[in-house]
């Protein structure tokens, strides 16, 4: 039963980073201070879910073919909140 809601929440947590797209779509969200926020925040999300994927995997042995497929596009989630993270900060 664990294993499968952390399969549950692995799966949820790879549709939230598609919730920008909408949200970018308003004139608020692409002013200076709030579009560094929610990057910001969309990033450590992305690696966040990352990282409890990856735990999820291997140390509460949730290894299931969905589980697979929710730590491989996780984990590219994670370096691309990493990448965003240091293009902010080398700006």
């Amino acid at each position: 039963m664990k294993n499968k809601i952390l399969t549950l929440v692995s799966t949820i947590m790879l549709f939230i980073p598609w919730t920008i797209l909408p949200l970018r779509t308003n004139q608020w969200a692409l002013e200076s201070p709030t579009a560094e926020i929610m990057i910001s925040c969309y990033a450590a999300f992305m690696i966040f879910s990352g990282i409890f994927t990856i735990i999820s995997y291997v140390k509460a042995k949730a290894q299931n073919h969905l589980m697979k497929v929710c730590l491989i596009i996780n984990s590219l989630y994670m370096a691309g909140g990493a990448a965003a993270f240091a293009m902010m900060l080398i700006q």
